[in-house]
């Protein structure tokens, strides 16, 4: 089977359900070209270091068991009784938790999705909580909170593409869940030292939830909380960077359009809600989940299961035919896939805008293997260590491996006018883009412990052993249609 990756191009598919797209990467390796050291002078020193805000957790609510009655005193000529013992009100971990106890108990056990939707993005759901989920004190650290050299490397990246395409003018950033505005903070003071292309740029769009980041990032992109409301109900406010408007979008529909959109999207999808079957000889059935009714604030069990369903269910019947991967797979009884829906609609309107008007690009990173179909990966996080999904509902970050073959599929079949372009291994991606030659930069002249952390910090983002970040996160690139010519950090050399 064969798919095309650039005009005149046909990419092969093999026959293996595990097969993975991906064109030849050359870029792995001593072999590979890096961006040359005139660009990676040009940047200024340090970020300005933001304070990092603590995280509240959300409150824990519960019943309390209520002490069963004393029998009441009988004289003693009367028959001794007792009275019934009232049944011990059930406790629940978080709010969030009781709820959808009693709304599965009501309608049945609900897809996977619905369960993770509700956990991260409803009212008391993860994200739209009044607490910080990222930094030391928050539940997890990401890339650029660990090193500022993480986004001026997208930044970089960023500025090759642009020369590449020929140097266009009203360039469009978008960055989809754009957590504290770290990664947006870097690559915005990385492109202010290339005035061309700071002066190209619009605009900046945020799409993000929650309400309690917005204002995080506004803090940080723009030394400000107060927000202009806008007609079509979005908010804005004048970034310290030259000041180019930053817009906040609740979904990706919202952003307007633009002649030449560069898109980042840093540990997005794998928070987006996946839908989890399993091959049976009756066809695919898709997992549910319901209630744990043996789960007490005693025995500290994860309150909710996950357990396959009896009969087909709408998704089960549809989203195993979007691919001929998952198709191969239906006739391995026991094989269980995992599917985003989301993930494949984002990036197929990420690609329309792309090849649309054949300019700008995007870069995707997040972890996922390289060349399988995502299984059993559903992971829970709290407090930096690894915890059950299905336990302190909406306290706990939920996530799931991303299927990137899957999402470079959708991308090549929603437009004729763009290429995709690995994953490849973040550590790879990171030296080719010139990560150490930079730290080695900003080394100079640094006190010894300064220059530890620096040193510590791209060990850390670029290490390839085992489960290290620079091996488990991969980078995606969409690029417009050009031939098959590799873009910066995926084989191709700069130009321009």
């Amino acid at each position: 089977m064969s798919y095309r990756c650039a005009r005149g191009i046909k990419l092969r598919i093999p026959s293996e359900p595990t097969a993975m797209f991906r064109l030849p990467i050359r870029c792995l390796g001593r072999q590979t070209p890096r961006i040359v050291p005139r660009v990676i002078q040009r940047l200024p020193v340090w970020r300005f270091n933001s304070t990092t805000a603590s995280s509240t957790p959300s409150a824990q609510q519960s019943t309390q068991q209520q002490p069963a009655q004393q029998p009441a005193q009988k004289a003693e000529s009367t028959p001794p009784s007792e009275e019934p013992k009232p049944k011990p009100q059930r406790t629940y971990s978080t709010p969030l938790a009781k709820f959808l106890t009693e709304a599965i108990k009501t309608t049945g056990p609900i897809p996977l999705a619905q369960f993770m939707r509700q956990c991260l993005t409803s009212d008391i759901g993860y994200y739209t909580s009044e607490s910080d989920p990222f930094g030391r004190k928050g539940d997890f650290i990401t890339s650029p909170e660990i090193s500022q050299l993480f986004g001026e490397m997208l930044g970089i990246w960023i500025v090759s593409e642009w020369m590449a395409q020929g140097r266009k003018d009203k360039i469009q950033l978008i960055e989809l869940g754009p957590g504290r505005g770290t990664l947006m903070d870097d690559v915005l003071r990385t492109l202010s030292q290339f005035r061309p292309l700071a002066s190209a740029i619009t605009s900046v769009h945020l799409v993000e939830a929650s309400e309690t980041l917005r204002v995080t990032q506004a803090q940080l992109l723009c030394n400000s909380t107060t927000f202009t409301e806008n007609a079509d109900g979005s908010l804005s406010c004048i970034s310290k960077y030259n000041g180019i408007p930053i817009t906040w979008h609740p979904l990706l529909s919202k952003v307007p359009k633009c002649s030449s959109p560069f898109f980042l999207a840093h540990e997005f999808f794998d928070a987006l809600p996946i839908h989890a079957f399993e091959a049976t000889k009756n066809g695919w059935r898709e997992l549910l989940v319901s209630p744990d009714d043996s789960a007490t604030a005693e025995n500290n069990k994860p309150e909710f299961i996950l357990s396959r369903a009896d009969k087909s269910t709408p998704h089960s019947m549809m989203l195993p035919e979007l691919s001929e991967r998952y198709k191969r797979l239906s006739k391995v009884e026991g094989s269980i896939i995992e599917i985003s829906p989301e993930s494949l609609t984002i990036t197929e309107e990420i690609a329309k805008r792309i090849g649309g008007p054949k300019a700008g690009g995007a870069l995707f990173v997040d972890y996922g293997p390289l060349d399988t179909i995502p299984i059993n990966s559903l992971r829970g996080i709290r407090h930096h260590e690894m915890v059950s999904p299905f336990a302190n509902a909406g306290e706990v970050d939920v996530s799931a491996d991303v299927d990137f073959f899957a999402l470079a599929e959708r991308a090549l079949d929603a437009s004729e006018g763009v290429e995709v372009h690995g994953p490849v291994e973040q550590g790879a991606f990171l030296l080719t883009m010139g990560m150490r030659e930079r730290m080695e930069q900003l080394a100079r002249g640094v006190e010894e412990e300064k220059k530890k952390e620096m040193e510590t910090g791209v060990q850390r983002l670029t290490e390839r052993g085992g489960g290290a970040m620079g091996k488990v996160y991969k980078v995606l690139s969409i690029v417009p249609e050009r031939g098959g010519q590799r873009p910066v950090g995926f084989g191709g050399g700069l130009m321009g």
